[in-house]
């Protein structure tokens, strides 16, 4: 499967407007996940695994593929995966989301944790 990319259909949507690709992309399952555990700096495929519940090797990998098709992870000469400045962007526009995510549980008697 290819990454969703502004300006073609995407999963849900005909029209191709930038945001319909982001909701598709970030909708797939474990591509948030990543995007949230290379907040801090690169880190190697088995490590990323193990930080995102050992999810499938196979679906990491693909996962990973479209990150880097959708330009917002970059695999560094090393090997280890990092977010570029797209992907950096992408997860500051998720800050907004933790926070609200905090006042939900709150609300809901939930011990909320980022």
């Amino acid at each position: 499967m290819t990454a969703p990319k502004p300006g073609q259909p995407v999963r849900g949507s005909s029209t191709g407007r930038p945001l319909m690709a982001a909701l598709d992309l970030f909708g797939r399952r474990w591509n948030l996940r990543i995007v949230w555990e290379l907040q801090h700096g690169p880190v190697g495929f088995r490590a990323l695994q193990q930080r995102c519940d050992n999810v499938s090797s196979s679906v990491l990998r693909q996962r990973l593929t479209e990150l880097l098709d959708a330009h917002l992870v970059a695999q560094q000469p090393d090997t280890a995966y990092t977010l570029t400045d797209l992907g950096r962007g992408a997860y500051q526009a998720l800050r907004p989301l933790v926070r609200w995510s905090d006042v939900w549980a709150s609300a809901l008697g939930e011990g909320g944790e980022n």
